[in-house]
């Protein structure tokens, strides 16, 4: 699993791709079907903007794309932000994959609740 940082408007520093290849590497850990993320840095550079500093995340996974977005006043608050909320996404995408998997069970139950029923037709017709 790759992680690439890009900046636009931002010269992205050796610190800064260390802080996001450590703060989103945690978060990569969680899910093994993570094939690649691609993390963009950018700043506003208007004054008056409220959220100058933005970090966007698109995480390549075999259920498909994750993508995530955060602005704050600074370029490390919107990479904790980010961080956590990649991970809430990753999380509810986990749940959602294991959760599926236990349909078949139920399909199961039901094709052994038609055939008692089945039985119970014959029964009162005899």
């Amino acid at each position: 699993m790759h992680i690439h940082v890009n900046g636009r408007n931002i010269d992205i520093t050796e610190a800064i791709k260390a802080y996001v290849k450590e703060k989103i590497g945690k978060v990569a850990t969680r899910y093994d079907q993570i094939q690649g993320i691609d993390v963009v840095l950018s700043v506003i550079k208007n004054p008056s903007a409220a959220g100058k500093h933005i970090a966007e995340v698109i995480c390549k996974t075999n259920a498909g794309l994750i993508r995530v977005e955060e602005a704050a006043e600074s370029m490390y608050a919107s990479i904790d932000l980010l961080a956590d909320k990649l991970a809430r996404q990753i999380t509810k995408l986990k749940d959602k994959n294991i959760s599926s998997d236990k349909s078949s069970i139920r399909t199961g139950i039901k094709d052994e609740v038609s055939e008692d029923e089945g039985e119970e037709i014959k029964a009162t017709e005899d």
